[in-house]
């Protein structure tokens, strides 16, 4: 694969080359992207589960003892937990409740809140899934088999003037002009769920279009975020979803230059990190050594030092 790709501009004019960093040299391995999207989807899912008192609230009782009121001894039932819905004299008319196969009874195992979905992933495998995933941006035959509609020129990097962006038809128009007509057309087609969304406030399912990787927060983001399907996002939180959206790699993914730059100089999604330099520490100066003083010779100073002071308050005294 040819790890230099040409710069666009607005104007769909090419301004020179730039060189690809290592993290595209990656193979595509799709059991490793699958791998980390759905640990990142688990981690995102919104715990749900039904109430613990659902199907409880009915006073429910059935007893089976000879003598007991309201029994069912001897009358051929079975034990089902039973309501009394009226009665006339001895004669109580019940209804089964409470159990799991009565109608308005508990469930037998409902969903609960406290389950836990999360799942984990080694750093070193989601750090390779990312790789994976950037470089099957960049092969086009993947990008044309996951459905995307991109010009002949792709794979290419866009110039550093989209970041400055601000309004949508503006990118509209440079989107158009460098070849993406279709797949902005291909955005704005809906599609109706198939399955129970439906009835559940999610009826419509919209196409993933084009993912936009910035060096840092500009304008851009205002502009894109009105473009059905598309995403935008900063190279140092771009995560394997983002460019494998369903685990699906090769999605087509528009590059600026000063996103390619950082990628490549500060080692991202890489176990080589760049070592900060240490300043060089002034020698310490040397100190002279102190002479070693044997036990002999310290008693030796103590005996005179005794001496001298009992010399002295003998002087005083006279």
């Amino acid at each position: 694969m040819n790890m230099k790709l040409k710069l666009m501009n607005k104007e769909a004019k090419e301004s020179g080359n730039i060189d690809l960093p290592l993290q595209f040299k990656e193979p595509v391995r799709k059991d490793i992207i699958k791998r980390a999207v759905i640990t990142l989807q688990l981690n995102n899912r919104q715990p749900y589960g039904a109430s613990p008192e659902a199907g409880k609230r009915a006073s429910a009782f059935l007893s089976k003892r000879r003598r007991k009121y309201r029994g069912t001894y001897g009358i051929g039932q079975s034990r089902t937990p039973r309501k009394v819905l009226s009665r006339r004299g001895t004669q109580i008319y019940y209804m089964g409740a409470f159990a799991p196969q009565t109608v308005g009874g508990r469930r037998a195992h409902p969903p609960k809140a406290s389950k836990s979905w999360e799942k984990k992933v080694n750093e070193k495998e989601n750090r390779k899934a990312i790789r994976s995933a950037l470089a099957a941006t960049v092969n086009a035959e993947l990008v044309k088999k996951r459905g995307h509609k991109a010009p002949k020129e792709y794979p290419f990097i866009i110039t550093d003037e989209f970041e400055k962006i601000t309004k949508t038809k503006d990118l509209v128009k440079a989107l158009e002009a460098i070849g993406f007509k279709e797949e902005l057309e291909r955005g704005n087609t809906t599609k109706i769920r198939a399955g129970k969304g439906k009835a559940r406030g999610r009826k419509h399912v919209t196409k993933k279009t084009m993912l936009f990787v910035v060096s840092q927060e500009c304008d851009l983001e205002k502009a894109a975020r009105n473009l059905p399907g598309a995403d935008i996002a900063v190279i140092n939180n771009v995560n394997a979803e983002l460019l494998a959206p369903g685990a699906e790699p090769g999605r087509l993914t528009l590059y600026t230059e000063s996103a390619i730059k950082k990628l490549g100089e500060e080692n991202l999604f890489t176990s080589t990190k760049k070592k900060a330099v240490k300043k060089k520490e002034k020698p310490a100066e040397e100190k002279p050594a102190k002479k070693k003083t044997t036990k002999k010779k310290a008693a030796k100073k103590k005996t005179v030092k005794k001496t001298v002071k009992k010399e002295t308050e003998k002087a005083k005294a006279e």
